[in-house]
């Protein structure tokens, strides 16, 4: 079964901060064994990252290197994590 994190976001929303998104951490997630990463616009000043990995233990395993890709986020740019969470993918379609 597949394992997906959410981790929950607040910050100061640019274009440049999108672009950066799509161009650096995106890959940078996939780069540790993630097999999609989703980054949603949930507000005006916030946003969520979904990120899907093949199973729980591809998850765990990347969660050192997932740690250090946030705090290297949380550097670079104005954001701030709320919340994150994860668990096994039950039901999907």
């Amino acid at each position: 079964m597949s394992y997906c994190t959410v981790s929950h976001w607040t910050t100061e929303w640019t274009d440049e901060m999108e672009a950066l998104a799509r161009e650096k951490y995106v890959p940078l997630v996939m780069a540790v064994g993630a097999s999609s990463v989703q980054m949603l616009r949930t507000g005006e000043n916030a946003f969520s990252v979904v990120t899907q990995y093949a199973d729980e233990a591809t998850a765990m395993s990347a969660q050192e290197k997932i740690a250090a890709i946030r705090a290297e986020a949380t550097e670079e740019l104005p954001m701030t994590m709320q919340d994150k969470t994860g668990g096994v993918v039950f039901a999907s379609g």
